[in-house]
């Protein structure tokens, strides 16, 4: 038994501080954010998806981008600005958006997927924990010839791997999905991917941690570290904590890991992804499966009575601050596919946002860096963080009793941009 003091409190934490926890391990969790909070892991569409295997980094991504960073609607935006950080970050993705890169990844974003979908059944089937879990399947919608071929390229790629897949038009897609009317020429289903609510499973979450024993530090901030020969003996908080011992920590602070990582001299280059979303609480239909509008890059999830949209790619630091221009691209694009919804539906919605911590080469930093043999990183996964949290959780844990981990962690090294 450790006394293991994670710093984050999003689903990346919460999952790890859960099967910690079960481990036996005593549990401290630290969090920037009051216990009331609507970070990253709260307003998010909610996704587990396998079908997701291709990393962000890949062929045609950096040119999409340059093309898409002129138009403030857009689903992908860089704010122009002259930061060290952020250029660098820009020539690792550029280095990193490859073929071998998205052939070697396929098979780990694989086994990660279907490992933390069995793990959410299975704490969807513990008592206190419904969290709206759904399996019927995601729909990829495609409005044009184009994007169906593109993503029927995609289908025969998921199918090589073993994630199953079906290539529909437009009638097969609308009986599937018969409770919305779709203005499509077809789309791709990949039956094996599920939604929830990503608030309900967090507070779920906590009320589960907390029945463990799991003792909380909330509107926290990190301030320092104290370390001796490669080993992390304490972590300075604020809010008048002061100094946290432990015998394993864990970084899981999501966006904000890079300054955090920085008083450790680690190198963890990340570029905050801003998204959004809109939730609807009486929408004029309700989907029955979750769908992504393909060439909009846009989520759309039934949770309970409500729907909710979200999408885009904002990198535009460490800011929370909601751009309307990027929501009004959300809601613009909701008709064109969904042609009974109007941009009216929209109005008076309060928009939400978060920060997704997003790598260079699209691949989470799971793993002990060499430099201190008792800490453990576990952030950087953009846009997959609810996906994968529960199978992060358990490789943390395993990681924390020394064992080798279920699923090769290679790819996901966090020393690999040192």
């Amino acid at each position: 038994m450790a006394e293991v003091v994670i710093l984050g409190g999003g689903v990346i934490g919460l999952c790890t501080a859960y099967y910690a926890a079960l481990d036996g391990h005593r549990v401290t969790v630290v969090d920037r954010n009051p216990e009331q909070r609507d970070g990253c892991s709260f307003g998010n569409a909610g996704m587990i998806v396998p079908s997701h295997f291709v990393p962000l980094a890949a062929p045609g991504m950096v040119a999409m981008g340059l093309k898409w960073m002129w138009n403030p609607e857009s689903p992908f935006y860089i704010k122009p600005r002259l930061n060290a950080d952020l250029i660098a970050w820009g020539y690792q993705f550029w280095r990193s958006a490859t073929a071998g890169h998205v052939e070697r990844a396929g098979p780990v974003i694989r086994d990660l997927s279907f490992a933390s979908r069995r793990a959410y059944e299975e704490l969807a089937a513990l008592p206190d924990m419904d969290f709206g879990l759904v399996r019927k399947g995601l729909l990829m919608l495609c409005k044009t010839q184009h994007a169906l071929d593109d993503e029927a390229r995609g289908a025969t790629r998921a199918r090589a791997l073993g994630i199953p897949a079906d290539i529909l038009d437009a009638a097969q897609t609308a009986a599937l999905d018969p409770d919305v009317t779709m203005d499509i020429v077809g789309s791709v289903y990949y039956p094996r991917d599920c939604h929830l609510s990503p608030d309900r499973l967090m507070a779920g979450l906590l009320r589960k941690l907390k029945g463990l024993g799991v003792r909380w530090h909330w509107s926290t901030e990190v301030e320092g570290w104290r370390t001796e020969s490669g080993k992390v003996r304490s972590v300075r908080c604020s809010g008048g904590v002061g100094e946290l011992t432990g015998d394993e920590f864990v970084l899981a602070g999501g966006s904000w890991s890079t300054g955090i990582a920085n008083g450790l001299e680690l190198h963890l280059p990340m570029q905050a992804g801003k998204g959004y979303s809109l939730t609807l609480k009486k929408p004029r239909q309700l989907p029955r499966l979750c769908s992504i509008f393909t060439e909009a890059r846009m989520a759309i999830t039934p949770m309970g009575e409500t729907l909710r949209f979200g999408g885009t790619m904002e990198i535009a630091g460490l800011n929370e601050d909601i751009n309307p221009v990027r929501v009004r691209g959300i809601i613009k694009s909701v008709p064109k596919y969904f042609p009974e919804f109007q941009v009216s539906d929209f109005e008076g919605i309060q928009p939400w946002r978060g920060l997704r911590p997003c790598s260079p080469d699209g691949m989470p930093f799971l793993g002990r860096p060499a430099r201190f043999h008792n800490l453990v990183v576990a952030t950087g996964h953009a846009m997959m963080g609810l996906s994968l949290g529960p199978v992060t959780g358990q490789l943390v844990t395993e990681l924390l009793a020394h064992k080798t981990p279920s699923i090769p962690l290679t790819l996901m090294n966090p020393d690999r941009f040192a």
